[in-house]
């Protein structure tokens, strides 16, 4: 029994450098124009037997724009960033430059008091791993980024480390074939976009 779940990165709610930790802020103007220019080739995604997104705002405007109505997650959350919510990394490099080192170079660090790294990808996999397996069965979640990049460690099985060197891009697709525990990495072109 396998199961096909396609991740897509929940369009952007503010630039790179203003993006701020588990933020929860609705999809910007920018990130609602570059909906509207790739919704038609993920249209096919709106087949999938299962949608759900992330309880984010942008998560679930993203899911909605794409057509896939899709149902929330409490597990899909972002990583719980603990006093550092709603910080950009440089303003946590300001207040705490210590425990932000601390907290980059050990995945078991939970120097901002909220969650750590290990445990955030643990409860994404446990999520990825409880999905229904029909043979042939599609999901399509839409998440945060950091939640893809975390279901995607989880899934190679790679270390805890490599999430640092994953990058997602809003709107982007990765695609899991398998079942718990044995996740195979897919690249779907017919995504693929400019």
């Amino acid at each position: 029994m396998h199961v096909r779940v396609t991740l897509i990165a929940a369009a952007r709610g503010s630039s790179l450098l203003a993006e701020r930790f588990d933020d929860d802020r609705p999809l910007d103007q920018a990130g609602w124009g570059e909906v509207q220019r790739v919704a038609h080739a993920l249209v096919p995604l709106a087949a999938a037997e299962l949608r759900y997104c992330s309880p984010t705002p942008r998560s679930r405007a993203t899911g909605d724009a794409l057509g896939l109505a899709p149902l929330a997650q409490p597990a899909l959350r972002d990583c719980d960033m603990g006093r550092w919510r709603g910080l950009t990394l440089g303003e946590a490099m300001a207040r705490e430059p210590e425990a932000v080192d601390a907290w980059l170079a050990d995945p078991y660090s939970a120097a901002h008091g909220g969650e750590p790294l290990v445990q955030f990808i643990q409860r994404v996999g446990g999520w990825l791993d409880t999905r229904p397996a029909d043979d042939g069965g599609r999901i399509v979640a839409v998440a945060e980024p950091a939640v893809v990049r975390a279901a995607l460690v989880y899934a190679l099985k790679a270390h805890p480390s490599t999430y640092w060197n994953l990058d997602v891009r809003p709107l982007s697709t990765a695609t899991l074939t398998g079942r718990a525990g044995r996740w195979n990495l897919r690249f779907d072109p017919q995504y693929d976009r400019v």
